[in-house]
């Protein structure tokens, strides 16, 4: 698989297709790997790029303190891109980021069930309660905790589905898993928002008790050209709950 070195980190990627780059950032404990139906149903009209943030799948480890932003704009430029850019959960709110420190870098957005950071969509009660859960699974063995993520990911309880889903996220780095949820447990994005010109999709599934469709009626209250396209019957892992749906709103709001 194909790789870049970006401040001498090694960064691992998928690629596949051909036509206008779409580039797809992943969450908290998953890799590029989530991203497999995506890379086979829109290859045929994009040139797919899933990358591993560094932390997972096979990108190294970061160090304490990483800058993942800094690290996603260098990524692109390795690349010679302007792509269109899909974030998921924790995917986007890098994309966000990426797209108010470096608009020249991204052509459009779509925002997956996400957040404006854990501090800027949630509860304060509710950063603190899953920043303590993150940090006690940080050291334990896979077993022990991904089976419990299942069902607030998942709106539809598909053995093999599960089953494909646990196997990505138990291979989990616990170095990457700590920076990304550090990090991202105090990420506020909401000073920003207004300043994100780029036409913006908000792409929700229904059943979302992670990220509730009301985060994202607040999203969509700042960013400037914003759209809100609800899934019904999806969790919050909602390209994967309702994968024909989903793409095809991503296709339509992409050409």
């Amino acid at each position: 698989m194909p790789d870049v070195r970006i401040d001498g980190l090694t960064v691992a990627y998928d690629r596949a297709g051909d036509g206008p780059p779409l580039l797809l950032l992943h969450g908290v404990l998953e890799d590029a790997r989530i991203w497999r139906r995506q890379r086979e149903s829109l290859a045929d009209g994009f040139d797919v790029i899933a990358w591993d943030a560094p932390g997972c799948g096979r990108s190294d480890d970061p160090p304490v303190g990483f800058d993942y932003t800094a690290c996603l704009v260098g990524f692109v430029e390795a690349l010679g891109v302007r792509p269109h850019v899909l974030g998921l959960s924790w995917g986007g709110g890098l994309a966000m980021d990426l797209a108010a420190r470096r608009p020249d870098l991204v052509e459009r957005l779509v925002l997956c069930d996400t957040y404006a950071g854990w501090k800027g969509s949630l509860p304060a009660e509710e950063v603190r309660r899953r920043l303590e859960q993150c940090r006690r699974e940080v050291g334990l063995p896979a077993e022990a905790f991904i089976p419990d993520w299942m069902p607030g990911l998942l709106a539809r309880p598909d053995p093999a589905l599960v089953d494909e889903v646990t196997a990505i996220m138990s291979d989990f780095h616990p170095a990457g898993y700590r920076a990304m949820i550090e990090a991202f447990a105090e990420l506020d994005l909401r000073p920003l928002l207004t300043g994100i010109a780029h036409p913006t999709l908000l792409l929700w599934g229904a059943e979302d008790a992670r990220s509730p469709v009301s985060v994202a009626a607040d999203l969509r209250s700042q960013l400037p050209d914003a759209r809100l396209h609800v899934i019904p019957g999806a969790g919050h892992l909602s390209h994967l709950d309702a994968p024909e749906a989903f793409d095809a709103a991503v296709r339509d709001f992409l050409t």
